[in-house]
């Protein structure tokens, strides 16, 4: 697979008076593809959950689709740590392209085959198929993001980027209530429509990103911007394609602060899954909502990301010197404080439950987009993907999974009270292994 997505070569410089213009335009363009092209990957990421309440009225249980959905998070969490690894020695270009192409494929499949949503056990297994394929999106964008953006731009540049998947998340249940217009009231649309929205988008990025400023005929971002890591030592030798296992035994694997965030990053994706995931079917019947309503919260929840995603980042390039885990805490606090009413908010007020349905997106994507950022920080941009995909291995491997399987038990045999308890402890969690890095990366930043 390495040698199919070999990253593109450098190519002759382009002469003095062109590289300003040609950076510019090419850092938009590539912003473009990979904002565009990671929306897209939600689109056939999201999508299951809307299929659940049709699920459970068809027999299935929450236990049964808990699981199912797991599967997505399981190769999801393993895709993006080790394709991270693949990523990093791969032209982005064609691997994201590629990753989002397989991945409607799938979707495609689910919505048209009688077969694929005849069990939870068949319904597993194509979504762990999905998912490995979903694996392919983050690394890319993560390597895409360090060679076109410097360390002081970056809070900013990665917070206007991750707010893609918001956009992506809130498209699903939108078109959603779309799907179900021009198709009949048929709820399998919400697999093959997303699913062939999707496949544009992956033609869409082959036509819009590029791989490195290099292989353009451009300097290095560190040269051109004149901006160079505080976390290590940067060297031209960085420049330079690492072996796998330099990327993990010096980069990774022995990487303190590294291993503390990715370990807290778990308890912030079962807070964030925990929340969306379940949202359709916990608003249909605990608040009695409509599905159409339920969209529309979904969608709100991810939109709410938006701003609150670009706040986050900006705080922590502005007012902490592009430290992370102050904005982290504070988010997350106000996270908690949000869940807590959420969960206390009595059936019958529906516009509160929009309010802090928005509070708790608000505040919860700026914690998962700022890990993700903790972790291209605290590496040598060859290595990023796969710094990027250890966290998200704990997040999606650790968090999404028992947001799917954990809760899902838990409200069957508990009631929806008990999974409520099971984000609150997660939330507190988080913010207390967070508070444990504060010192080490304030330690760094004096010494950079």
């Amino acid at each position: 697979m390495i040698g199919i997505f070999k990253p593109a070569t450098h190519i002759e410089s382009v002469s003095e008076e062109k590289i300003d213009p040609e950076y510019k335009r090419l850092r938009i363009q590539v912003f473009i593809g990979i904002f565009i092209g990671y929306a897209g990957y939600y689109l056939v990421r999201r999508n299951f959950s809307f299929a659940m309440p049709q699920l459970i009225e068809d027999g299935f249980s929450r236990t049964e689709l808990g699981f199912a959905l797991s599967g997505v998070s399981i190769a999801y969490g393993l895709s993006k740590f080790i394709m991270g690894s693949v990523s990093d020695r791969s032209n982005a270009r064609y691997f994201m392209s590629f990753g989002l192409l397989a991945s409607a494929a799938c979707m495609i499949f689910m919505g048209t085959s009688p077969l694929a949503l005849s069990s939870a056990g068949i319904m597993f297994f194509i979504l762990l198929i999905n998912g490995w394929f979903q694996g392919m999106g983050w690394p890319p964008s993560g390597r895409v993001m360090v060679h076109w953006f410097s360390v002081d731009e970056r809070g900013r540049a990665v917070a206007f980027w991750n707010v893609a998947h918001n956009i992506g998340g809130s498209m699903v249940g939108v078109l959603f209530v779309w799907g179900m217009v021009i198709f009949n009231n048929d709820y399998k649309s919400v697999f093959y429509f997303h699913g062939m929205i999707a496949v544009l988008i992956a033609v869409f990025i082959w036509l819009t990103v590029r791989d490195t400023p290099q292989s353009q005929g451009l300097p290095t971002i560190e040269k051109y911007h004149n901006n160079y890591p505080k976390a290590f030592k940067y060297d031209e030798a960085h420049e330079s394609e690492f072996s796998a296992k330099q990327i993990f035994f010096d980069y990774v694997l022995n990487n303190k602060l590294l291993w503390a965030i990715a370990v807290a990053n778990a308890f912030v994706y079962l807070v964030r899954y925990g929340v969306l995931d379940w949202a359709p079917v916990y608003l249909e019947e605990v608040k009695h909502f409509s599905f159409d309503e339920s969209g529309y919260a979904y969608a709100l929840y991810e939109f709410a990301a938006i701003p609150g995603t670009i706040l986050c980042g900006w705080i922590s390039d502005k007012y902490f010197d592009a430290r992370r885990g102050p904005v982290l805490i504070i988010f997350m606090l106000i996270t908690l404080i949000g869940v807590v009413l959420y969960w206390l908010n009595p059936a019958g007020n529906p516009g509160t439950d929009f309010v802090l349905l928005f509070i708790i997106g608000f505040f919860i994507y700026g914690p998962v987009m700022l890990i993700g950022l903790f972790a291209l920080d605290l590496v040598p941009k060859k290595a990023a993907g796969t710094a990027a995909g250890f966290t998200g291995l704990f997040g999606y491997v650790g968090g999404a999974v028992s947001a799917n399987i954990v809760i899902g038990y838990a409200v069957d045999v508990a009631g929806w009270d008990a999974g409520f308890l099971i984000i609150i402890a997660a939330c507190v969690i988080s913010i207390l292994l967070v508070a444990l890095t504060l010192n080490a990366e304030k330690r760094s930043n004096r010494a950079s």
